[in-house]
């Protein structure tokens, strides 16, 4: 157990501002830290003083996701009881009553861009570097939130690349709300939580169950139990399962530089494929 809390909560006039407090491992996502952040969003809905609530990232990243280097279950049905332990926590975001910002710098990646997609809203800074890079280990979103938010075409794009896109790109494909300079990050978040606290519980709170119930009636529900059944098998694919074994063999930084380094091969070998004679295109009349 770390001797520093993983998650840091900073009163402020509109409500808290809670820190994810892990920047030497880019605040990845460890049993700690997720049952820390669970506790914090549940103090926070409990205190009358908290009108909104604000999700930052220490350091040099907002969250680079789970932390994979944690002991990985051998099975299909170890990996969902684990699976459905990371859902609730990001479910019990989207749920709260009461509204919550991420405020996005950095990476934003896999389980740290879903935390982020919980939220209510999103500021990022230009710079912010987000996406769902799960693919290229052998992996998938463990709570399907994207297609609901940005639509099925651009959702399947950025899920099957594994592509990750800067500030700009987010706000132009509707995944955060605002995007900003970087240096203006935390002030231009302090503004928005101001005007959402200006607006009375017994109208916000409503509003948000309202909103949440629409994405309900779309399905969302559904395709987040779904998802957590079939993720617990893709997590015991060949790829994932050899990643597994590098993490713990050589360590994350290994298992990551092996990640890459298939992911390129496989691009170049792609790449010479489509460069062979191949079969003459029909005419298109």
């Amino acid at each position: 157990m770390s001797s520093e809390a993983v998650v840091l909560a900073d009163p402020t006039a509109w409500g808290v501002r809670l820190t994810l407090n892990r920047p030497d491992k880019l605040n990845a996502i460890s049993v700690e830290l997720r049952e820390a952040l669970d506790a914090a969003i549940a103090d926070a809905v409990a205190d009358e003083r908290v009108r909104v609530i604000v999700i930052a990232g220490a350091g040099r990243a907002f969250c680079a996701g789970y932390d994979l280097s944690e002991a990985a279950p051998d099975s299909a049905w170890g990996w969902r009881e684990v699976l459905a332990r990371d859902v609730e926590a990001t479910m019990a975001i989207w749920r709260c009553p009461k509204p919550v910002i991420a405020q996005v710098h950095g990476y934003a990646l896999a389980g740290g861009l879903e935390l982020a997609m919980a939220c209510d809203l999103i500021v990022a800074a230009e710079d912010a570097q987000l996406g769902e890079p799960e693919i290229r280990f052998g992996s998938a979103p463990v709570t399907l939130l994207m297609p609901y938010l940005i639509g099925q075409k651009k959702t399947r794009e950025l899920l099957m690349t594994g592509d990750l896109v800067d500030g700009h790109e987010a706000h132009r494909i509707g995944l955060v709300n605002r995007v900003v300079p970087a240096d203006r990050l935390a002030a231009e978040v302090d503004a928005l939580a101001d005007r959402l606290a200006r607006v009375p519980g017994d109208v916000m709170e409503p509003t948000k169950l309202m909103l949440n119930r629409a994405m309900e009636a779309a399905g969302f529900l559904d395709a987040v139990a779904a998802g957590l059944d079939l993720q617990a098998f893709v997590n015991m694919s060949d790829t994932a399962r050899e990643f597994d074994a590098v993490v713990r063999r050589d360590g994350m930084k290994a298992a990551l530089a092996w990640r890459d380094a298939r992911y390129e091969e496989r691009l170049a070998e792609s790449g010479r494929a489509s460069t062979s004679p191949g079969p003459e295109a029909p005419s298109i009349t």
